[in-house]
């Protein structure tokens, strides 16, 4: 290499070099002295692990309260249920006891609508009866006094006994004895006899007329001669 200086002298200069002297190699680095690794990074990599396995059991509490949360509302909409069903339980045991209460109430009322009909029915019939044989009442009064005359024989008695029997049969009934024990509800005293020793109570001593009744109701009162006890 030529440097030109003042003048126009030209100047070899010689141009040297140097040279850099080879890069060692990994293994002679390595050879010649081991490299120690700090104290500190074996404390940071436990810490490191420990605050990994922290943060492991840390998202395992979260992972099992989160399920234990979803057991609970589970067990709340469980308990929802429950309780939905026995409402519903309930209102079908309050219904068919409401159900139970009206049939009971109509099934009496049927039953004293029944009795009052069957009532009113022979009530009917007794007063349909009570009109019919009202006046047939004459007519055993005079079959009554020809009987003691001994006046009822032949065709007579015949015809006397059967209509006898058949306002027997339709609940004409007879009654008036002498001795019976006056009664003002079917007893029509006519006269007092006086006092008899005999008798502990006013009684009938002697009947005019016989009396009549249909069932417990009196068609006609005996007509009566009574005595007084002493």
């Amino acid at each position: 290499m030529t440097k030109r200086r003042p003048g126009g002298a030209e100047e070899a200069v010689e141009e040297t070099t140097s040279e850099a002297p080879p890069p060692e190699t990994d293994e002679e680095s390595t050879e010649g002295s081991e490299v120690d690794a700090p104290e500190g990074d074996a404390s940071d990599s436990d810490d490191a692990a420990d605050a990994a396995s922290d943060e492991d059991r840390s998202a395992e509490e979260a992972e099992d309260k989160a399920d234990e949360a979803d057991d609970e509302e589970d067990v709340i909409e469980d308990d929802s249920d429950v309780d939905f069903m026995g409402d519903a339980a309930d209102e079908v045991d309050k219904r068919v006891a409401e159900l139970t209460t009206d049939l009971q109430r109509l099934q009496a009322e049927y039953v004293n609508y029944k009795r009052r009909v069957d009532r009113d029915r022979e009530l009917v019939s007794q007063n349909a009866t009570y009109k019919v044989l009202t006046p047939i009442v004459e007519v055993l009064d005079t079959i009554d006094r020809a009987r003691e005359h001994g006046e009822v024989d032949g065709g007579f008695k015949a015809v006397a006994d059967q209509l006898e029997k058949i306002v027997t049969n339709l609940g004409l009934k007879k009654f008036g004895e002498p001795g019976d024990v006056f009664d003002p509800n079917r007893h029509e005293a006519l006269s007092h006899m006086g006092t008899d020793p005999e008798v502990e109570e006013t009684s009938v001593k002697l009947v005019a007329k016989a009396g009549y009744m249909i069932g417990d109701r009196v068609v006609r009162a005996a007509q009566v001669l009574v005595v007084d006890p002493e």
